[in-house]
């Protein structure tokens, strides 16, 4: 079976994210899962203006709003813009600065 979605359209839960997480007080995030099936899931996801830190598992990710930076513990910066793909990776301990609020969809291995 094939799946396709909106990204843009795709509701979104918001929430502010954990204190120790945030280095500017008060950022949210949003999330959405849309698909879950084939050993994928895949979803949307949304930061605020400001700068965080988070660790992820494996994930592929697609820019669809917003601008900023996403940088690694050893310096390597992805420029967060419209059409950018990234990749990240389980021992990534990473800062984000996000400068426009970012939308991205999201590409994880699914649970077995």
């Amino acid at each position: 079976m094939i799946h396709s979605f909106q990204a843009r359209d795709v509701v979104t839960e918001r929430s502010e994210l954990a204190a120790e997480k945030c280095v500017t007080p008060g950022i949210t995030t949003a999330i959405a899962e849309v698909v879950s099936d084939v050993g994928l899931e895949v979803g949307v996801w949304e930061h605020s203006v400001g700068t965080s830190t988070d660790t992820f598992d494996d994930e592929v990710f697609v820019v669809i709003e917003g601008r900023g930076t996403v940088t690694d513990q050893h310096g390597n910066v992805i420029e967060l813009a419209p059409g950018v793909v990234g990749v990240l990776h389980p021992e990534d301990e990473t800062t984000w600065v996000v400068t426009e609020p970012i939308r991205k969809v999201w590409i994880v291995r699914g649970e077995d």
